[in-house]
């Protein structure tokens, strides 16, 4: 039962909540976050979900269920700058109608599309502002190649990250080393805004170990897309260094898509197809095909916007006790792999440091505690437990100063 004074939150994604990540990063929080708060969910769903009628009415029950108000809006994608700023009004006029008939409190907004119209609702109405910036996302676009460093997009989107950034009255990111570098944001200093740490978390009643290692070859393992920030000719590369040490060792590629992209970087590392395996598999299968792993990668290119990366994949294995093969410049992904002795970080590419690394992880994988290491960590960093719990003391620190 909700306590009867405790204020609505209005919580705006521009994920749909059909699609896998806003079903495991926004429904997994709020569905249990709503035992406690009344919550109100604006979400942005893509056309071929929205259209599918079956999955909303079962998405709109599993909502009711959990006591979840969900507005449903249409995401436009093209142009892309014209349907955004659609996009943008609608949920301002949506969030301001709310926010005048429910007893809102404060606004959680997931990034920075949903931040301009969470700031807009704060001017005009005074509720407090969560700003879950999950990455530096202005950056990510100038680092993926997507915006020139001089262009007026990111120097207005840097802009925009000020405002949100001065505005918040509390502020999550993923990662200790983003934490650290918005300190040294000048328009921040000595205007810091409550700050907290919320890596990307993993439901751990869902990934959990295996009871016992499967019989058969070493199986080194990806799961995930290999596209735009994934490295995935060095963690090819790293195979082959294992393989060299390992000749029994085989290759599980969890993909969804991009066959064709796959085997042709396959093919190009001069890997033998017959030692790697391809599966396309449902979200739901991802625990299961993890447990056949012995160790698994997450290779993510190096620059400025990835220091506020925390992988998802990375909770994922180590939750299934599956140490992991990552590298440097990303997150705190090293020190939690080195520093937690659950994982190896790559440093330059070279041959030398694959081969250092095959010597490391193939050491880890001969110590007796390993899984129950990796399962610690996860339970440690990454437990949707605790992130719940993490936001409730946030929810509950914006109440009291409400």
């Amino acid at each position: 039962m909700i306590p009867a004074r405790r204020p609505g939150v209005l919580y705006i994604t521009y994920d749909g909540v059909l699609e896998p990540l806003g079903q495991s990063q926004v429904l997994a929080y709020l569905e249990r976050l709503a035992t406690d708060w009344p919550i109100f969910l604006i979400s942005f769903e893509k056309r071929r979900d929205r259209e599918d009628g079956e999955r909303m009415a079962a998405m709109r029950e599993r909502l009711r269920r959990a006591g979840v108000s969900w507005t449903p809006l249409a995401y436009h994608k093209r142009p892309s700058a014209p349907a955004t700023a659609f996009d943008i009004c609608v949920g301002i006029s949506i969030a301001l109608l709310l926010v005048a008939r429910r007893r809102i409190g404060f606004v959680h907004v997931r990034s920075y599309v949903p931040a301009l119209i969470a700031l807009a609702v704060k001017k005009a109405t005074g509720v407090k502002l969560l700003f879950d910036m999950r990455g530096f996302w202005a950056d990510e676009r100038i680092d993926g190649g997507l915006w020139p460093a001089d262009g007026v997009l990111y120097k207005t989107a840097k802009s925009l990250e000020r405002n949100f950034l001065e505005a918040a009255d509390h502020v999550v990111t993923l990662t200790r080393a983003s934490a650290r570098e918005l300190e040294t944001f000048s328009y921040l200093i000595d205007r810091m805004p409550p700050l907290s740490v919320i890596p990307t978390c993993a439901d751990l009643d869902r990934f959990r170990p295996r009871s016992r290692r499967p019989e058969g070859p070493f199986v080194l393992g990806y799961a995930g897309s290999i596209g735009t920030w994934y490295l995935f000719d060095e963690f090819l590369a790293f195979y082959s260094a294992l393989r060299a040490r390992r000749p029994d060792a085989r290759l599980l590629i969890v993909s969804q898509s991009e066959r064709r992209a796959i085997e042709a970087a396959v093919a190009r590392a001069g890997l033998d197809p017959a030692t790697v395996e391809l599966v396309a598999a449902d979200p739901r299968d991802m625990p299961t095909l993890i447990g056949r792993m012995d160790a698994g990668g997450a290779i993510i290119k190096r620059s400025y916007s990835k220091i506020a990366s925390a992988p998802t994949k990375l909770a994922e294995y180590l939750g299934c006790g599956i140490p992991c093969v990552g590298n440097v410049g990303v997150g705190d992904m090293a020190e939690i792999l080195e520093g937690r002795e659950v994982g190896v970080a790559l440093t330059d590419f070279s041959p030398a440091d694959h081969a250092r690394a095959v010597d490391r992880l193939l050491a880890l994988l001969d110590r007796v505690d390993i899984q129950s290491r990796c399962v610690e960590t996860a339970r440690d960093l990454f437990s949707l437990d605790a992130g719940v719990a993490a936001y409730h003391e946030i929810y509950s620190k914006l109440s009291a100063s409400s």
